[in-house]
């Protein structure tokens, strides 16, 4: 996985939650390319028009709460989203972004949150922690990921990286 990220910014508010990420008459899905079909559609029906490989989601607070979907991370994965940047995650959220190695979930502060803009383009360092908004010539810190967090997504998800450390 390459450590610098770039991509558009699909900003969204707070409580975003796992019924808008993924309604749920589209749970019974087990093709993650037929979910990433309705990425955000509960909230944002031309998501899936808009985003392109690599692109960003940028939220508020409590990104991913509502019920427990692991199908949430998978849809917005394959729709094309490697990172979510929001102020916090619902825990569940968290979680089943990182174990199935779908997603990058990445805090930032309340200032960070205000600069960025819908549509500006952004590079993420993961390695370094910091965000260059390309569109606004700035740069902004993020708090640091785990490093266990980042050898589990890297390995592909808890299981993965369970072979590999374990060989499980």
């Amino acid at each position: 996985m390459e450590e610098i990220l770039r991509g558009r910014v699909h900003k969204y508010g707070d409580n975003v939650d796992t019924d808008s990420i993924i309604p749920g008459r589209f749970l019974k899905e087990m093709d993650p390319k037929k979910l990433a079909e309705h990425a955000m559609e509960g909230i944002d029906p031309n998501f899936v028009k808009k985003v392109k490989p690599g692109d960003f989601v940028v939220a508020g607070r409590n990104f991913g709460c509502g019920s427990s979907r692991e199908h949430a991370p998978i849809a917005l994965r394959y729709a094309g989203i490697k990172a979510v940047l929001a102020k916090s995650f619902a825990r569940i959220f968290y979680r089943n972004a990182i174990d199935g190695g779908h997603l990058i979930p990445i805090e930032i502060d309340d200032s960070v949150y205000e600069k960025l803009s819908d549509g500006d383009e952004i590079e993420v360092d993961v390695s370094k922690g910091i965000i260059r908004n390309l569109t606004k010539n700035e740069f902004y810190n993020i708090r640091p990921i785990p490093e266990l967090v980042m050898k589990i997504i890297k390995a592909g998800g808890i299981f993965m990286f369970r072979y590999e450390t374990e060989g499980v």
